[in-house]
Formats: structure tokens, sequence, C-alpha cells
């Protein structure tokens, strides 16, 4: 377990819940890929492992990204808000996919007028990344 009672980590203004949000962009590009979570362990651990590693809501434990898919976020930079809520992990996407569903990133869907459109293409079949063996 990573040393999670650092004078940096009381510098983040946690939820209720003991979380933060936390952005991912891609260090070379300014891309965002995605959003996430992470708590205070997974916070220590992705600085000590300099690889993303999140707190999943919906499977309750965490969740180091790449873990199933080989596509992790290897650390660049990372960064405190000036309300100290919001964490921005500057990274390089392993892979070249951060999204479950095949694409670059989780931001594919833009509004145009009043529907969202899909306007980033798959590059790789889910199926093929999550295989179940």
């Amino acid at each position: 377990m990573a040393t999670v009672n650092t004078p940096w980590l009381d510098q983040v203004k946690w939820t209720e819940d003991g979380l933060v949000p936390v952005i991912a962009q891609d260090a070379a590009t300014g891309e965002v890929l995605m959003f996430a979570w992470m708590n205070r362990e997974s916070l220590a651990l992705t600085v000590q492992e300099q690889k993303a590693i999140y707190w999943s809501r919906s499977r309750g434990r965490l969740w180091r990204k790449g873990e199933e898919s080989g596509h992790e976020q290897l650390l660049k930079d990372i960064r405190l808000d000036c309300d100290n809520d919001v964490i921005l992990v500057q990274v390089e996407q392993k892979g070249g996919i951060a999204c479950h569903t095949g694409r670059r990133s989780c931001f594919f869907q833009q509004l145009q007028g009043d529907a969202w459109q899909t306007v980033a293409p798959v590059l790789k079949d889910p199926a093929a990344i999550y295989r179940k063996d």
C-alpha cells in the first residue's frame, strides 16, 4: 500500500466520499482523453508507480488503467487546480486508446444541433481488447 499520509495529499480537497475528480490529458498533444476519480491511495500510488491508477466507483476498487486492455497511462506531469479540488494528469497513452469503446478519447460525442453525434472512429473493437479468457 502506498504512503497515504503525506502533506501534499492533505492539500487536496476530497469529496465527502473521499474522492477527487481527475482529468487525463495527452502530454504531447493536450487532447483530453478521459475523466475519472482517485482516492488518497490511488493518487499516492499514481505518483509512486508513475502510472495512472484510479478509483473505480462501479467496481468499488483500485483500477490500474490498462490492467485489462494493456492501454496504460504513463504519468508525465500532475497538477492540482486553484481550488485544490481537481487533478490534471498529463500522460503518455500506451496503445493510443484511452476509452473502453476502443476510441482514442472518451469524449467522442459532439452536440450538433439537438443531438449527440459520434465524431471519432473506433480504433479497435472492444471485444478484441477485453477478451474473456
